[in-house]
């Protein structure tokens, strides 16, 4: 697919034509299941000043926590009880947990739920990258935002592009199933950016990738610009189905937090994934990266039959499978 024709569907040249052909390659690769990922957010402490980010460490308004590893562990061993095939382990860049202790939450869930352990930990070490996929690790998210260098720099103070895709390429080297993703209508982005963005992210030849709108969260530099487009994240997320047949796409809260309703739209335009928090109530709201992220105040057993209830409205599955990568195993 050319940039230009990447342009005109982003602008909304043929909405009909390009939802019904991701959703009918979404269904060809992975039929009615819909996998499920139980989140455990376990720190929203961060090292960093992202500019669109509630975490970031500038910001003295919000209540900080961390989760002990044995509550961390708990988390992931509720994941069995609900029957979620992947734990998610996520946290800000804080590095007061060490690699020994990431380690101990990996080893303590597998050996408690018997679950696929994705970590999302931000910028860590390639021997930390290496222990942790020795001890057991399976899966590592790290989100790119924007291939643009300009705008990352801008989005991201003291920290740059070549940097974050070493790490992809760290990752993919250990082992893991890698994901990535990006945030449509990030202030300063173009529709020339977005589509060159969604095709880079398609040449990095992802297991996992994901595309989510910009939501302004107040007390950060970004927090009067305006929201991003739930029609414009829908058709950046039917694209890269195109572009990524085997990939496993999230449909993501981030739509939720524009649009009630919006996340389980997604599954109708490319998505085949759905992440409810695992993370604990009394803690929940303050993994605040932007409002409404974990808005549905419940245990986590209700929100995951919230998230089934809603895979269910729009036709899918919800699969209790660990649901890895089609595209390491294709043929």
């Amino acid at each position: 697919m050319r940039p230009s024709e990447i342009t005109q569907l982003l602008a909304g040249a043929d909405d009909a034509g390009l939802f019904s052909a991701a959703q009918a390659l979404t269904r060809e690769n992975f039929g009615d299941e819909v996998f499920l990922r139980g989140v455990v957010e376990f720190s929203n402490h961060c090292d960093n000043n992202c500019r669109y980010c509630g975490l970031r460490r500038a910001n003295r308004q919000i209540h900080r926590y961390r989760l002990t590893v044995e509550e961390i562990v708990a988390c992931a061993a509720l994941a069995r009880e609900l029957s979620l095939g992947t734990v998610v382990v996520q946290s800000g860049d804080d590095y007061t947990y060490s690699k020994e202790d990431i380690g101990r939450v990996v080893t303590g869930a597998k050996a408690t739920a018997d679950v696929a352990v994705t970590l999302s930990l931000g910028d860590r070490t390639k021997e930390d990258f290496l222990y942790w996929r020795d001890v057991g690790a399976d899966r590592y998210l790290l989100k790119i935002e924007t291939f643009d260098e300009a705008l990352y720099a801008a989005s991201r103070p003291g920290l740059t592009l070549a940097d974050r895709l070493a790490r992809v390429e760290w990752l993919r080297r250990a082992g893991y199933e890698v994901g990535s993703g990006i945030i449509t209508d990030l202030p300063g982005m173009t529709p020339d950016i977005l589509a060159d963005d969604l095709l880079r992210l398609s040449e990095l030849d992802l297991d996992m990738i994901a595309v989510g709108p910009f939501v302004p969260s107040p007390d950060t530099p970004y927090g009067a610009k305006p929201a991003g487009s739930v029609l414009t994240a829908f058709r950046a997320m039917a694209i890269l189905r195109l572009l990524n047949p085997l990939a496993n796409i999230p449909s993501t809260s981030a739509l939720n937090a524009l649009r009630d309703g919006a996340r389980e739209q997604g599954l109708t335009v490319g998505a085949n994934v759905i992440m409810p928090s695992l993370t604990p109530e009394t803690v929940g709201a303050d993994y605040a990266i932007y409002p409404g992220k974990n808005a549905f105040r419940a245990d986590a057993a209700s929100r995951l039959e919230a998230a089934r209830a809603a895979i269910r409205r729009v036709g899918r599955t919800p699969s209790t499978a660990i649901g890895g990568s089609k595209r390491r195993h294709h043929g």
